[in-house]
């Protein structure tokens, strides 16, 4: 079972434990936010979100919020049981989902980080999470998967790594030495990498299952904070509130 159909299973359950399900006067919405809503002004200009390659989409539930990026646009507003009944054919459709699964476990208070962090925060996460894996793995390569420029930045420092990214304009970017590769490199970065630091839009991109080929997995970011939980999978997010 993959892991986006595990976490629908799950989160299911979840629902009807709660009784959620039915609950006919909650509704979930989601809305997309504008740069400054999602991420501030981080010190670095070359975020994605920030050049408009993605967005964030944002649900609401009960007062808990809960993110998601995607590079597909759109607005929602639906009761819980309508969400989980989507087709799931399309990026956006799967980030309402995910959006949704973060708020709502953010209410039932499983987990915490679901909101994307702003400003200056941005480059003190990627530190800390060289900080994190040079602690606890000594001196590992590192597949990067999907650009977070800060993190690629301050990781290209300290170990070994490679970065793949789906997006074409990124394709050939220095940081420290280190190029940008396209997905055709996607295999080959998993297979000579000791660690996969993924993006939890994985997810939202239905390609999440990929990387789960035996190696340690981080998935970083708000995004995955949901699916990480109802997976028991490996997440990093530093100031995620």
């Amino acid at each position: 079972m993959g892991i986006l159909t595990n976490s629908l299973k799950e989160f299911k359950k979840l629902l009807v434990e709660n009784d959620l399900m039915n609950e006919q006067i909650e509704v979930v919405s989601a809305r997309t936010l504008t740069p400054f809503q999602a991420v501030g002004k981080p010190e670095r200009d070359d975020y994605p979100i920030l050049i408009g390659r993605e967005v964030l989409v944002e649900a609401s539930f009960k007062g808990s919020k809960g993110q998601a990026f995607t590079d597909e646009p759109g607005n929602y507003k639906g009761e819980i049981k309508n969400i989980v009944d989507m087709h799931l054919s399309n990026n956006f459709d799967r980030a309402v989902l995910i959006a949704s699964i973060n708020a709502v476990l953010k209410h039932l208070g499983l987990i915490k980080a679901t909101v994307h962090c702003k400003n200056e925060e941005l480059g003190i996460c990627a530190k800390n999470l060289s900080k994190h894996i040079k602690e606890k793995y000594g001196n590992p390569s590192i597949g990067l998967i999907g650009l977070q420029p800060g993190m690629a930045n301050e990781l290209s420092k300290l170990f070994k790594l490679r970065i793949v990214d789906l997006d074409k304009e990124n394709f050939g970017k220095d940081f420290n030495g280190v190029l940008v590769e396209g997905p055709s490199q996607t295999e080959s970065i998993i297979k000579n990498s000791d660690i996969i630091l993924a993006t939890g839009s994985t997810a939202v991109n239905d390609t999440i299952d990929t990387f789960l080929a035996g190696k340690e997995v981080i998935f970083y970011g708000t995004t995955g904070a949901g699916v990480a939980y109802l997976n028991n999978l490996t997440t990093f997010c530093y100031f995620g509130s």
